[in-house]
């Protein structure tokens, strides 16, 4: 079917679209919220304006919920807790240059947590595709100029944001393992509300520290959108897409994201576009395509 496979890639491309908002925000909220009420506050946005919707259906599947209460602790802790709570913390202390180039370290974890836990080979296309997508994103960072790279600053929230992609690689392969009888926003909402639990004693603790600050409009309407937009959204989109093409093919598609973050920046900052940034988008989006295409003789999904 491959309508179905179309519709999932264009669902992982809205998702890296919604997903580089968060990532141009967490840099531009770091002075209202700390990296773990940032992350509180957006699984409670989110669980809210999931329940009206869903908390019927998921009370009535408390059976189901209860048989597979292990694997989805995991999706709430790797998913929801840990992955962003680390990149937080991280852009909290580094640039949106090193934690873009960071995440796209993120597919090669994907394909190394596939293989622990499923046992996947990377195939050489996959590889292939890989390189040259890492290579339209240093043509972005580096702005054309490769000997820049050597000018790249090393800073405490690398390691953090680091850290955290083996984890998006080890919540993307649980995917499968979810329960089939919850629907996406039922086990989303399920995730969300888990993930609160999980960080509200560490959000406690960081408000007992530095008591929080009452938001402007701006950094309430960021909020919101990294609530909804790139949490009940964008998760849901991903999740989905994953069910259908699997981790390591959704994963090539995450080198989208610093290239839509090169694009946010050039509409929100008024910044010029040049054939560095053509270059770069195209080599992102030819790995891509190379990456995530099936060979003649596989079939489609």
């Amino acid at each position: 079917m491959p309508r179905l496979r179309l519709f999932a890639f264009g669902l992982l491309v809205l998702a890296n679209l919604l997903w580089s908002g968060n990532w141009v925000l967490g840099r531009a909220l770091r002075d209202t919220f700390g990296p773990i009420g940032l992350n509180f506050w957006r699984w409670t946005i989110a669980a809210a304006v999931l329940a009206p919707f869903v908390y019927r259906r998921v009370l009535a599947k408390r059976a189901l919920v209860r048989r597979h209460a292990g694997v989805l602790a995991l999706l709430a802790l790797t998913g929801a807790a840990l992955y962003q709570s680390l990149v937080y913390l991280g852009l909290s202390s580094t640039t949106a240059v090193n934690g873009v180039l960071l995440n796209s370290s993120t597919p090669l974890f994907i394909l190394l947590c596939s293989w622990l836990m499923e046992r996947e080979q990377p195939t050489a296309r996959q590889v292939a595709g890989m390189l040259i997508s890492l290579s339209g994103i240093a043509v972005i960072v580096t702005r054309g100029d490769p000997a820049s790279l050597v000018a790249l600053e090393g800073h405490a929230g690398d390691a953090w944001i680091l850290l955290a992609m083996p984890i998006w690689g080890v919540y993307s392969v649980l995917l499968k393992r979810s329960p089939p009888g919850l629907g996406a926003l039922e086990m989303l909402f399920v995730i969300a509300a888990a993930g609160v639990l999980m960080l509200a004693p560490f959000y406690l603790r960081e408000a007992l520290r530095a008591p929080p600050v009452l938001p402007s409009p701006e950094a309430l309407g960021g909020i919101l959108y990294i609530g909804i937009a790139a949490s009940v959204i964008a998760f849901s989109f991903w999740n989905r897409a994953v069910d259908i093409v699997g981790a390591n093919a959704a994963g090539f598609t995450l080198h989208l994201l610093p290239a839509f973050g090169t694009a946010l920046a050039i509409l929100a900052l008024g910044e010029s576009f040049a054939a560095f940034h053509a270059l770069g988008f195209a080599l992102i989006v030819l790995g891509v395509v190379l990456a995530t295409a099936r060979s003649p003789g596989r079939g489609s999904c």
